[in-house]
């Protein structure tokens, strides 16, 4: 059998080693295997002739079949070039060359036969092609030559002449040593019920197409194994943990939850929040573990649903925590917390890192003896000297900010795993919901509590600061409160802080009466919260702020958000920091600031933000946008495998069909021994990476 896997590309004749060191680094392709699976990203139809005639000017490639008539040097030093005047009869075009003008010169000759292929341009007037491949039209069969593949290659692939064609040369060379089929990864009932075409002629048509029809065979082909295998990962784990895992019965909803209820609920329940806790009973009572995640844009009432849920804890007996990111999150459940259950008898506790001493070992203590019913903290709450008398619920809040292996720990802290149910105000779009947290029920939170406005967003052009900063003025002498966001990004980091820095000094001139506090990453902690305290306690009516303020700070009185610099922000980043503000019952505002030059993608994002409040819809935007790969938190949520030619935005209903497929696979061989399915298994077990459980964990 003829094994790719095992062949380094570094013998593929005209690789060699300085190549192949290249092709490791910038590429990952380090076998044979590698380079197949290194799909083009575009394709060009070498089999169709056009006339000059026929072009205008949005074409992306074309060939042409004529002659050169005449040749002419224009221009001088620098700006010499030469102009090849070309016709097909239909019309007169420019062939244009930069460089190399001795060399054309000598080669190509007047009216003599040609096919000439290139990108149309319009100079003058004239259309035109800069560089083209010329070869002689009696060398060259267009009928045979069908789709040219193009591939991505980088800056220093090219200086190693690793070019789309060198790459396409490579690949030519590998498809003709596949004498016999490769071994099939899909099972023979798999690809009969989909009318799947075999992997072997899959590969070979999606590097070079016979045409467009069996390109469109191939991508449908590899873009079904890809997902399928995503989604028969998640179900199979997400199935192995069911049966391996009890979770803990809650049978009834007690006195704690009902006085809650009846006494203590500061408004009624809206009908999202009803539908999501009558699910969160739902699983409580099965005797299946929980795995729940929860959806919600900001201020629409998930810390209300997971108090709820931690009542019912209480009420059979067990003991609830939560978990938050950050220290003045945890801090703020706790006040929430505690303000909801006023006058109960529940015992909230808190514990963070800079809970020391004696108090520390009270919170301990109670914990062991069950005297303390909740806890409330950051991952302090996961170290080893924090154990409990009966967890039963686990909340985690903002889900992407904990590692994998971090929530491991909490599955350790009973006899067997406490319910989880995980919150997220980032909205995350179906599609991508079901890759990243596939193995997680996803509640939905999708209407805001009576009272609360939708916040305002405008767009501003950074010139027309003074009408601004009037606006501002006005809300600050109303008694309201402002954040001014500047970006902060890894590559320009200094200059950024630069940025803040002036930006800081800036408002400080232009507001004097005002009270400005100022808060970046690069703060020591202390430093950092004592500044937020000054804003959240109302001491300082303006924060100037990088982006570490986008999870969590509640400050009702905060009715103001500009965002600096509003193009460099991806749309939900953009969603997330509007969050901040409209926590209150005033008219909240959202102004986006931007130069006047903005890009096709920057344009788009801005409108969305001014035309829709849905965290839903713009999540679903910031996909087809950005790609499912900047997404927040996906390097460390599970998805196993590198997506090489799916696209979680654009193939959304394909995953729906496949995941229906593997939860058939999974339904009828929960153990994985069929024989028929013996090379699905196999497969799986090749594309994990890495042994670790982890889907098991999360």
């Amino acid at each position: 059998m003829f094994d790719l896997t095992t062949r380094d590309i570094k013998y593929l004749s005209g690789v060699g080693p300085q190549r192949a060191a290249v092709l490791n680094k910038e590429a990952g392709i380090f076998s044979l295997h590698d380079l197949l699976y290194y799909f083009p990203y575009k394709y060009v139809d070498r089999s169709r002739i056009y006339t000059i005639r026929e072009i205008d000017g949005s074409m992306p490639y074309i060939q042409l079949k004529g002659e050169i008539l005449s040749f002419e040097a224009v221009g001088e030093g620098r700006q010499r070039r030469l102009v090849g005047h070309f016709s097909d009869g239909t019309g007169i075009m420019d062939l244009v060359w930069f460089q190399g003008i001795k060399y054309i010169l000598g080669k190509y000759k007047v009216h003599q036969e040609y096919i000439v292929f290139g990108k149309p341009t319009v100079f003058n007037g004239r259309f035109n092609i800069a560089h083209p491949d010329v070869d002689a039209a009696a060398d060259v069969k267009p009928s045979t030559m069908g789709m040219r593949p193009y591939y991505n290659t980088t800056e220093k692939m090219k200086r190693s002449s690793l070019n789309s064609h060198a790459i396409e040369k490579m690949m030519a060379s590998v498809v003709q040593q596949l004498r016999e089929p490769l071994p099939e990864t899909l099972s023979p009932a798999i690809l009969a019920a989909n009318h799947l075409m075999p992997l072997t002629e899959a590969l070979v048509n999606i590097h070079f197409p016979g045409n467009t029809e069996l390109l469109r065979r191939a991508q449908y082909r590899l873009k079904f194994e890809e997902l399928f295998y995503v989604q028969l990962n998640i179900l199979r784990y997400a199935r192995d943990r069911q049966r391996r895992y009890r979770g803990y019965v809650f049978g009834k909803v007690g006195d704690t939850f009902n006085t809650f209820y009846t006494r203590n609920l500061p408004f009624a329940l809206t009908g999202a929040q009803k539908r999501v806790l009558k699910e969160i009973r739902h699983d409580l009572g099965s005797g299946r573990q929980m795995n729940r995640l929860l959806q919600g844009d900001v201020g629409s009432g998930k810390t209300l649903v997971a108090l709820m849920t931690m009542l019912i804890a209480l009420d059979n007996h067990y003991q609830a925590c939560l978990m938050a990111p950050t220290e003045i999150l945890a801090n703020q459940h706790y006040d929430t917390i505690r303000e909801l259950l006023y006058g109960m008898d529940v015992r909230v506790e808190l514990l963070t890192g800079s809970v020391k001493g004696k108090r520390r070992k009270d919170i301990l203590d109670g914990l062991l003896t069950g005297k303390v019913d909740i806890l409330i903290g950051t991952h302090a709450v996961i170290e080893d000297t924090v154990n409990f008398a009966s967890l039963g619920l686990v909340v985690i809040d903002e889900q992407h900010r904990f590692g994998v292996a971090q929530r491991a720990k909490l599955w350790t802290k009973n006899v067997q795993p406490p319910h989880v149910l995980v919150m997220t105000a980032t909205p995350i779009p179906r599609t991508l919901a079901m890759t990243l947290y596939g193995d997680l029920d996803v509640s939905v939170i999708d209407e805001l509590p009576p009272g609360r406005k939708p916040i305002a967003t405008l767009h501003q052009f950074d010139s027309h600061r003074e009408s601004l900063y009037r606006s501002v003025r006005k809300q600050i002498a109303e008694g309201r409160q402002v954040y001014i966001v500047y970006p902060l990004i890894k590559e320009s980091e200094k200059i950024d802080l630069k940025n803040l820095e002036e930006g800081y000094r800036h408002i400080c001139e232009a507001f004097p009466d005002c009270t400005v506090c100022k808060v970046h990453g690069q703060m020591k902690p202390a430093e950092k919260d004592a500044e937020m305290q000054r804003f959240v306690s109302g001491e300082a009516q303006i924060m100037v702020a990088t982006t570490v303020i986008e999870v969590g700070v509640n400050v009702p009185n905060a009715s103001v958000m500009i965002i600096e610099n509003a193009e460099r922000f991806g749309l939900s980043q953009l969603h997330q920091l509007r969050g901040r503000v409209g926590r209150g019952a005033d008219q909240s505002y959202c102004i986006l600031v931007t130069g006047y030059k903005l890009s096709e993608d920057t344009r788009k994002r801005i409108e969305i933000m001014v035309r829709t409040n849905d965290g839903f819809e713009i999540a679903e935007a910031d996909l087809k946008l950005r790609g499912p790969g900047d997404l927040e938190g996906t390097q460390q949520s599970g998805v196993a495998f590198d997506l090489k030619i799916a696209d979680i935005a654009r193939d959304g209903q394909l995953l729906q069909y496949v995941r229906e497929v593997a939860q058939k696979v999974v339904d009828a061989d929960p153990e994985g021994t069929l024989p028929e399915n013996a090379v699905l298994w196999r497969q799986l077990k090749l594309l994990r990476k890495t042994n670790v459980n982890w889907a098991a964990i999360s």
